[in-house]
């Protein structure tokens, strides 16, 4: 599971997201005793689903490209960063075999991106911080007009990291595919939000229900602004893990859809006894094993075992061992080889046997698990629209 954090967390911390937001942590107070919510927290109102019609696709709905981002190398990664962006050119590359791919990078760093890259990946001169699309780029959805992409005003996950540029990095997602903004009424990532298409959410309640994002919304009103952000009936809620990872312990690699309500659970490694990824694990499945989804459907479960740390070599206290962090892409779906044969080999033939009409792809991404992500962490898919769509 995820240790302690994404590299390293940089000085500022939660001061300085609310500085760069135009607000000081005293003037967060003032408002508060005013009876008033900062900016970006209770006063945006999200449209309500009857009026917005929004609607978050699954991941298996086509994809007109995939977004990624190249992390400089002047970035939280310091010495491991020239390994880091081989890790994301390899993911690039085989992406691209299967559909278009965008990489953001730094304008000083675009030449040497689309060199690692090669000339199937599209490479856009943006102001990045890291690699990690899914958390910084939007959320697409279906709106009532065609596609469009919620903005879940990333803040370096509770302020735990300095995120200047990727903070903005949504919008600039959203101007190149020309999708409308909708302004979350809520903080979050993407990599909190997991859906099977058919109106039911997962989602841990540590990355969500949180005081670094959201100290002035109960869990219930998250629910019920998720609901209307991406159209689900039904939001399933896990506990989580705080604190023990940079995300708060997101569900994407903790929790994934397959198709025909089959969820696969990452099971944590047990060797060593129970600590919080087990315990996180236990109390997923004891949930998913009591509920139903949104078409009331009981839940097939199927774990997917994570890796033995001894078979994996020298490895960090922050490497992401999930093969649940995998990512969908058309015709294929890309997952990580850790390098226990074993357990690798089971990854690919349990996720290879729901997936069966798409290529599996295992890719070593050593030092971006290293780093507490993974595959899906690192991608964000634009889909077709329902009206373009065929599947």
């Amino acid at each position: 599971m995820r240790r302690p954090n994404r590299r390293s967390v940089l000085g500022g911390g939660v001061a300085a997201v609310l500085a760069a937001a135009g607000l000081t942590a005293c003037a967060q107070d003032q408002e508060k005793k005013a009876g008033r919510a900062p900016a970006g927290t209770r006063e945006t109102a999200a449209p309500s689903r009857e009026q917005a019609g929004l609607f978050m696709p699954a991941e298996t709905r086509e994809h007109v490209r995939t977004f990624m981002s190249w992390p400089p190398l002047d970035s939280a990664w310091e010495d491991m960063a020239g390994d880091v962006q081989r890790d994301i050119a390899g993911i690039a590359r085989a992406l691209a075999e299967f559909e278009p791919v965008v990489m953001l990078s730094a304008p000083k760093e675009a030449k040497a991106a689309r060199r690692a890259c090669g000339s199937g990946v599209e490479v856009i001169a943006v102001p990045t911080d890291d690699l990690w699309m899914r958390d910084s780029g939007p959320t697409f959805v279906q709106g009532p007009e065609g596609l469009a992409g919620i903005d879940l005003h990333f803040n370096g996950w509770g302020g735990k990291q300095e995120h200047e540029h990727d903070a903005k990095v949504a919008r600039t997602v959203l101007e190149y595919a020309g999708a409308p903004r909708v302004d979350a009424p809520l903080v979050g990532e993407g990599g909190s939000l997991e859906v099977d298409g058919h109106g039911t959410l997962l989602v841990t309640e540590s990355s969500l229900v949180n005081s670094n994002r959201n100290p002035y919304l109960s869990r219930d009103e998250i629910e019920t602004s998720l609901k209307q952000l991406v159209g689900a009936d039904k939001v399933i809620w896990f506990k989580g893990v705080k604190g023990q990872d940079i995300t708060d312990y997101h569900v994407d690699s903790l929790a994934r859809f397959a198709e025909n309500g089959v969820v696969l659970l990452s099971r944590a490694w047990a060797g060593d006894g129970p600590d919080v990824w087990t315990r996180a694990y236990d109390q997923a499945r004891g949930v998913l094993e009591n509920a139903t989804d949104a078409r009331g459907r009981k839940f097939e479960i199927i774990d997917l075992p994570e890796p033995d740390p001894a078979r994996l070599g020298r490895r960090g206290e922050d490497f992401l061992g999930s093969y649940a962090n995998y990512y969908i892409a058309n015709d294929a779906v890309l997952i990580p080889r850790f390098g226990d044969r074993k357990a690798d080999q089971q990854a690919a033939a349990v996720i290879g046997d729901l997936y069966p009409n798409r290529e599996i792809l295992q890719l070593e991404i050593h030092t971006v698990a290293e780093g507490g992500g993974g595959i899906h962490c690192a991608t964000q898919q634009q889909p077709q629209t329902a009206e373009s769509s065929s599947s």
